[in-house]
């Protein structure tokens, strides 16, 4: 009788719907931590509103600050939430020296933010974890010699070692190309000096991993090193890195803000937020107040926001933290 009852349970548990991917996902750890923050799912709307408006910004933004047929001089300072009285041309937000309306240049500027953002952290992410694989796994001189280049790069700040790595590259191209290049030479500057910490995450949990049985079980089936480490070992060590790399992107943002701040980053006619707070700088003791207040006050919310959902993400992720 109660092998029977055993075999009408499976039977029923066969017979049941299976839960989407998209139902076990609104019911996972993830989510109910999420909706029980309010200040994450602020940081959430944020950060989706503002990555949505960068993106689609030649159609949100009144006219296109990159392109001086549509600057008109005559309307320059004109005041937040005003018509000029000139062109009638409404300033949302104000407009800066050369008439461009600030409200467009923080569209347009967050758009080369992001950018230079993701892309830094995408090449510090891929350098590092590479380099990290191969020093846990391989281990010996490799490891000896990628980890003092660490130790070494880490007793210098990162900016100055992004502003030491900036001003090598352009050294060595010619002065006409500087404009045209800028954004891929911050995009490498803020990746060379970010990469350490991917590394040396990477290393670690690699040593640990290569250590575990289904690794062991791997070689002595006759795999090759190259399948076990990126097949078996890089997808159980990835879950810190992207975490690393959540709270990275806020931090490269600042980077290149910081650089384009110094004068070595976007030029004036590609104006990251960066270089929109720099050119509002000359202007915040003359009454122009919103020429540098509302590029740093976005520039502070899209940080201060990719930092909270990092924040929060590296605690979900971490189970002893829970």
């Amino acid at each position: 009788m109660s092998r029977d009852l055993e075999t009408q349970s499976e039977v029923d548990a066969e017979t049941l719907p299976r839960p989407s991917r998209l139902r076990s996902f609104l019911d996972s750890d993830i989510v109910y931590s999420w909706k029980r923050q309010p200040v994450v799912i602020l940081a959430t709307l944020v950060t989706l509103t503002m990555f949505a408006a960068a993106l689609f910004a030649p159609w949100i933004a009144p006219q296109n600050p990159f392109d001086p047929r549509q600057l008109d001089l005559i309307d320059a300072f004109t005041p937040p939430m005003t018509t000029s009285e000139f062109t009638g041309n409404f300033y949302l937000l104000g407009s800066d020296s050369q008439g461009r309306d600030v409200f467009s240049a923080i569209l347009y500027g967050s758009r080369i933010s992001l950018l230079v953002g993701f892309a830094a952290v995408l090449f510090a992410l891929v350098l590092g974890t590479a380099l990290g694989l191969m020093a846990g796994f391989r281990g010996g001189w490799r490891d000896a010699l990628i980890m003092r280049i660490a130790d070494v790069q880490l007793t210098f700040p990162s900016i100055l070692m992004a502003l030491l790595i900036f001003g090598v590259i352009r050294g060595f191209l010619p002065r006409s190309m500087h404009a045209e290049v800028a954004i891929i030479v911050l995009i490498v500057a803020i990746g060379l000096s970010d990469w350490v910490q991917y590394a040396r995450a990477v290393r670690g949990a690699t040593m640990v991993e290569k250590g575990k049985e289904y690794v062991q079980a791997a070689r002595v089936i006759g795999l090759p090193a190259r399948k076990i480490l990126f097949q078996h070992i890089l997808p159980n060590v990835m879950r810190p890195v992207l975490v690393i790399g959540t709270i990275g992107l806020a931090l490269a943002i600042i980077a290149e803000a910081t650089l384009s701040f110094l004068g070595v980053g976007m030029p004036a006619t590609q104006p990251s937020l960066g270089t929109l707070i720099r050119v509002g700088q000359d202007y915040m003791f003359s009454g122009e107040w919103w020429i540098l207040l509302f590029p740093g006050a976005a520039l502070l919310m899209l940080a201060l926001s990719v930092n909270l959902l990092g924040d929060w993400l590296r605690d979900v992720l971490n189970p002893k933290l829970r």
